[in-house]
């Protein structure tokens, strides 16, 4: 029997803020099933293939262009991975176990590519990317997750937050030596302990949550979570009409509250027969997923010369990713690698 189909409909858009003079946000939207992406800011529809959907926001930082290319590159790695494998993947190896592994994988290669892409560019020394990368496969969805971009989930009026900052002060309030309260006045709110490309090595958070009929997930970079706060981005994305409204209030208000860095934010409302009513199952929840056995990849695959990037492009729009050009070149030898290593 055919699995009645899960309906997304999609918006994302990025904004250079009120302070900085270029955006070094990205953020994408791709099918796995078509191997088709986005960077373009509108609102669409599409159905969950049987390779399941990505969305991805990063903020990127390092002096010059640094921060812009190292978020340009994420977006183009991790997608380029996923559709390089796990869209690849023959029919009787798809699992939720397989599709996990690869997100999973996908980020570590990117934050090794990154590293070592800095490591030969002395200029780009030291850039490094949030990423808060969100799967969609069957009916649930999977969250990986470096730095302090976040993933919201609301459900019933209530935001639920399925991500966990990798930050010094929500450290800090894990050890109970801050309250929620207190961290989000802290002057150290903004000091990450991990990013894409700084290291060679990282620690990729992997959560999940079952989906339900009329979830809303938001992925977002700190520009909106450091100035709006969860129950007011819960309140309006529940009482609008449609996402690009709720989308553009919600950046409207970022910037109204002094537009300290650039705001990127994607919304995915979820909605389908296949999908449990809301009634049916627990509340929303940070979900720790098991990866099991799988090890982090211990070194990159060699990396072909590539140019040095454009300077930065002004945007207030969709953001342009410099790492294109070098992205399919990129997946072949990480195929290649993930061949000879396996």
């Amino acid at each position: 029997m055919t699995q009645p189909a899960t309906v997304v409909t999609v918006y994302a858009r990025t904004d250079l803020g009120k302070t900085r003079d270029h955006n070094e946000d990205t953020f994408l939207v791709a099918d796995l099933t078509t191997g088709k992406s986005t960077l373009d800011s509108e609102s669409r529809q599409c159905s969950v293939g049987p390779r399941g959907l990505l969305f991805l926001v990063a903020d990127g930082m390092g002096g010059a262009a640094a921060g812009e290319l190292a978020s340009a590159m994420a977006a183009d790695l991790i997608f380029g991975h996923m559709v390089g494998t796990w869209a690849r993947e023959p029919d009787d190896a798809v699992s939720v176990d397989r599709f996990t592994l690869r997100l999973r994988e996908a980020v570590e290669l990117a934050n090794l590519q990154i590293h070592s892409y800095a490591k030969e560019n002395a200029e780009f020394r030291g850039m490094g990317s949030t990423a808060t990368v969100a799967g969609v496969f069957e009916r649930s969805l999977y969250l990986a997750q470096v730095g302090d971009s976040r993933g919201y989930l609301v459900r019933a009026g209530r935001a639920v937050q399925l991500t966990k900052d990798q930050s010094l002060t929500q450290r800090l309030v894990d050890a109970g030596e801050l309250t929620e309260e207190e961290a989000e006045k802290s002057a150290r709110r903004n000091i990450i302990l991990q990013a894409l490309g700084p290291d060679p090595k990282i620690r990729v958070d992997l959560t999940y949550q079952e989906l339900q009929d009329g979830d809303i997930l938001v992925l977002c970079s700190d520009g909106l979570s450091g100035v709006v706060k969860r129950d007011e981005i819960a309140t309006r994305v529940s009482a609008a009409a449609d996402l690009e409204t709720v989308g553009d209030e919600l950046i409207a208000l970022a910037n109204e509250r002094g537009g300290p860095d650039n705001i990127t934010v994607v919304l995915a409302r979820f909605a389908g027969a296949g999908l449990a009513p809301s009634a049916d199952q627990t509340d929303a929840a940070y979900r720790v997923f098991d990866t099991g056995e799988m090890e982090t990849l211990e070194a990159p695959p060699p990396l072909a010369p590539v140019p040095p990037p454009a300077p930065p492009a002004r945007r207030t729009g969709a953001p342009v990713g410099m790492a294109m050009l070098v992205t399919g070149i990129i997946v072949v030898l990480l195929a290649l690698f993930l061949a000879l290593a396996g």
